[in-house]
Formats: C-alpha cells, sequence, structure tokens
C-alpha cells in the first residue's frame, strides 16, 4: 500500500501511537494526524463539519490517502458516564454519543472517502467496541454507548457495500481493540483480566498487523484485535 495515511483523533492514546508507528514504518508519505486538541490545518473537531472537511481539504492536496483512521470515540466526560440502569437515561448524553461515536466518524467518510483512490487497496477503518455488538449483549447498561457503536458498525458496512462500486478493492471496517489503558477506559478497569489491558502502542501495533491482513472480502465487518470476526 503507498500514498498518505490519516489519523482523525491523533491526540489521544492509540491514535497517538497509530501515527508514531506509522511515520516509524514508512510506508505511507505524509501522514496526517488531526485532533479536536491541535491548532491550524491539523484541527478537527467531529462536531463540526466545516473543520472535517478543511481537515479534509487539506489531505486533498495529494497524495491521496490510502489509510483512513478513525481514532476517536465518547464513553464519558466529566461527571457523565455510560448508563447503569434505564433510570440513568439521558436525552442530551444520548445525542451527544451519537454525535462522536456515529455520526462523526460518517461525517470523516463523508469528505475522506471521496479522496481515497479509485483503484487499488485502500481502508477505512473506525474504532468500535464489541460492547457494539447486539448479539454479545449479555449484561445491559451502557445504553448511549453501545447503541451508538452498533450504529457506527452499521454506517461502515453501509459505506462498505456503496464504496465497491466505486473500488472493488475498498476496504472498509470497523475494529475492537480491545480495553487500552487510556483516558476512556481509565475508570472502568478494575475488573480487566490479567494481561488483558493493552498500553496504547500494543494496542495500534495490534491494530496495525489487522488492517495489514485485510482482503476486500473483509470489508463491512467488525473485527478485533486478533483479526477475529465479531457478529453483529
Amino acid at each position: 500500500m503507498s500514498g498518505a495515511a490519516v489519523i482523525i483523533g491523533a491526540s489521544g492514546g492509540i491514535g497517538s501511537a497509530f501515527r508514531t508507528l506509522l511515520e516509524e514504518e514508512g510506508a505511507f508519505a505524509p501522514v496526517h494526524g488531526f485532533a479536536r486538541s491541535f491548532s491550524g490545518a491539523n484541527h478537527i473537531d467531529l462536531l463540526d463539519e466545516t473543520s472535517i472537511a478543511a481537515a479534509a481539504a487539506h489531505v486533498a492536496r495529494g497524495p491521496a490517502p490510502a489509510l483512513v483512521l478513525v481514532a476517536t470515540g465518547l464513553l464519558h466526560d466529566g461527571d457523565r458516564g455510560p448508563e447503569k440502569a434505564l433510570r440513568d437515561i439521558d436525552p442530551d448524553w444520548l445525542a451527544r454519543s451519537y454525535a462522536v461515536n456515529a455520526i462523526g466518524p460518517l461525517l470523516v467518510a463523508k469528505h475522506f472517502l471521496p479522496l481515497m483512490p479509485r483503484t487499488g487497496r485502500a481502508v477505512f477503518a473506525a474504532l468500535s467496541a464489541r460492547v457494539g455488538s447486539i448479539s454479545d449483549n449479555r449484561l445491559g447498561g451502557w445504553h448511549g454507548y453501545r447503541a451508538s457503536k452498533a450504529a457506527l458498525n452499521m454506517l461502515v458496512r453501509t459505506l462498505a457495500i456503496e464504496e465497491k462500486r466505486r473500488n472493488d478493492r475498498s476496504i472498509l471496517v470497523t475494529l475492537h481493540p480491545g480495553t487500552v489503558d487510556t483516558a476512556l477506559s481509565r475508570p472502568f478497569q478494575a475488573n480487566v483480566p490479567d494481561g488483558r489491558l493493552f498500553d496504547p502502542e500494543r494496542a495500534a501495533m495490534q491494530l496495525l498487523d489487522v488492517i495489514e491482513a485485510l482482503k476486500p472480502t473483509d470489508s463491512g465487518k467488525l473485527l478485533d484485535y486478533q483479526g477475529e470476526e465479531i457478529p453483529f
């Protein structure tokens, strides 16, 4: 694979590790990193489509991106966190979960997929979560995070079908990184089994290995950090 790489959420634990590893490997050039906390041309805010369009315009100067990684997600913020019961449902928090976890990545796809090659291998991947699998839900709770990640999985599946008409070697997937030692998971790490809490570099490396092994027939799937398909 050749061309540029794009990381959305490059200031976060996994996103930053993605950027470092891709720059070290040298398979893509340049490696663009965008984040809400970045300024200037590298700023992006998934709640602001204008900023997403501006980031895409910056990348459009060339070369075309052959890899786009959306390494963003919202699980908690301040005193807001995943719902434990129906009584905890708040419409504003639900709407924000959908905006960041599903609509934001969809808007990234809207502006970045047209920049990707029309021929040859091209990969668009967004971080999802095993808890976004409907068939794997056996505990309940975490309503907004589960539902918004399930929505992301469906959106990427839909885009994967549509993108095949433009480039039959395109691959669009959602990826479950496991539990990673980042700010997103930190309040919920107490019950993680030994050996199953990954540092960001290891998580990013595992996911890049999965991406490297992807085939066009994998497009539209939700895969874990070992490359195993997670049923929707």
